[in-house]
């Protein structure tokens, strides 16, 4: 079964020092602050996972990729299965 959001937030990190799994926790923290849930998914342009990590986890977030993001941006949300 695909994974759907309908609604997430879009988040920007460039930051070169850090990796995937600190940016994303970064993103995550931020959307539970504002929000007050945690989010379990985060979908990512392809070009920032590896062809061998085509679906992992980021903490307990799922990480998917789409081709519709633009690299360096997270689009984070809560999904149920």
């Amino acid at each position: 079964m695909e994974a759907e959001m309908d609604i997430g937030m879009l988040w920007f990190d460039n930051d070169k020092n850090s990796e995937l799994n600190t940016k994303v926790e970064r993103a995550a923290a931020y959307y539970q602050r504002k929000y007050g849930q945690s989010p379990n998914i985060c979908f990512v342009h392809p070009s920032m996972i590896s062809v061998s990590e085509k679906q992992r986890k980021a903490a307990a977030i799922e990480l998917r990729t789409s081709q519709s993001l633009l690299p360096n941006h997270f689009w984070l949300g809560i999904y149920s299965q």
